[in-house]
């Protein structure tokens, strides 16, 4: 160690073991922490890991195990709005995925909470989306079962599929963050309390994605010509700010300040101005962005490839068990379970520019040698 490092570099003083480092972590963690804040010495795993982590707490091991998974590393191509951009400065399903834990680690750092754990749920939230964005995910609604959502099958991508079937083994409170971190149209805090992640920290990411993508998108929206800067709702503008930089302070600092305990219990909140801008920002988003002709056109494109390929491999045994072994799913168990649960999965973890090649090849003609 260097001679700085040694010096803070714990000892036991001859009075018994000296702590590790993930204990180290956690009593810094009570010394710091908010009442509110979720403990990393109280974290619980579905399965007992056979040799704890001698450098990292809990849900630092849960955020290092989503990057390091194929499902994250899927993330850089696959459409946040825009399907298989060819501008390298539009946001991807990766990037957005960092800029929402990015938000979430500062306001949780701001209110003493767990930072570890929200970037661990933001990190992980998404993992399950479909290839062009949400024009995917109706297809699989349409084609294989009205209750499939990409929140539901992000908690499937960590506990059934990675690892070739083993799964992430990752914790309760991280797990529960990715299954009910989506709002779609819904109110940002859901009214349902069985809907509510059971942590603040997973409470946090809720508004951090949203943040993240009325940001962004709106960003996205304008460089592509889908709207003009000249359309943003004025009292948008003037609440929230003109730039990426002033939107994403504003909604960030407003929440900090107005998000109070009461009865036991820390309530996030924001002032009305703020988030009745956020509101109508998110209206003016989904009227003239999300569904807009532009957007649209394509959607209807991506759910005919995905509804295709669904449909091919459903019938080619020997080619979906080919590109499964690829993509290390191969050892999944799908012995009692339906055979489209597979093909589901398969093509929900499919990227854009994968599902575009797998169009391709098995629909075009190809030219002879």
């Amino acid at each position: 160690f260097s001679p700085v490092f040694h010096k803070m570099w714990p000892t036991n003083n001859g009075e018994g073991p000296a702590e590790s480092l993930p204990e180290q972590f956690e009593a810094r963690e009570r010394r710091f922490m908010s009442p509110f804040g979720s403990l990393s010495s109280k974290a619980r795993r579905r399965v007992m890991d056979t040799a704890p982590c001698p450098v990292r707490t809990a849900f630092q091991q849960d955020r290092d195990r989503i990057v390091y998974s194929n499902a994250f590393r899927r993330l850089k191509y696959k459409t946040q709005v825009f399907l298989n951009p060819l501008g390298d400065e539009y946001r991807t399903r990766l990037t957005h995925t960092l800029e929402v834990a990015q938000i979430a680690r500062t306001i949780a750092r701001a209110m003493f909470l767990n930072e570890d754990l929200a970037e661990a749920i933001a990190l992980g939230h998404d993992l399950g989306h479909t290839p062009f964005g949400h024009g995917g995910e109706m297809a699989l609604k349409e084609i294989y079962s009205p209750g499939f959502t990409h929140n539901k099958q992000s908690l499937r991508v960590v506990d059934r599929l990675e690892n070739n079937g083993r799964g992430l083994n990752l914790t309760l409170e991280v797990r529960d963050g990715i299954l009910k971190h989506s709002k779609g149209f819904g109110r940002v805090m859901p009214d349902n309390p069985a809907e509510l992640p059971i942590s603040v920290e997973g409470r946090i990411v809720r508004f951090a994605d949203i943040m993240a993508y009325l940001n962004h998108d709106l960003d996205d929206a304008i460089k592509s010509g889908v709207i003009n800067s000249d359309q943003v709702p004025e009292t948008c503008e003037k609440i929230l700010g003109h730039t990426h930089s002033e939107r994403a302070t504003a909604m960030i600092k407003d929440l900090i300040s107005h998000s109070k305990p009461q009865d036991g219990t820390l309530y996030l909140n924001m002032s009305d101005e703020v988030f009745n801008a956020m509101t109508e920002l998110r209206q003016f988003l989904f009227e003239n962005v999300y569904r807009s002709p532009q957007v649209h056109k394509e959607f209807i494109k991506a759910k005919r490839i995905l509804t295709d390929l669904y449909n091919y491999f459903l019938n080619d045994e020997k080619l979906l068990q080919k590109e499964l072994t690829v993509m290390d799913m191969s050892k999944c168990n799908y012995n009692s379970q339906a055979r489209e649960r597979c093909v589901c999965d398969f093509i929900a973890s499919l990227t854009d520019r994968h599902a575009l090649d797998l169009y391709s090849s098995i629909f075009f003609p190809m030219p002879l040698v």
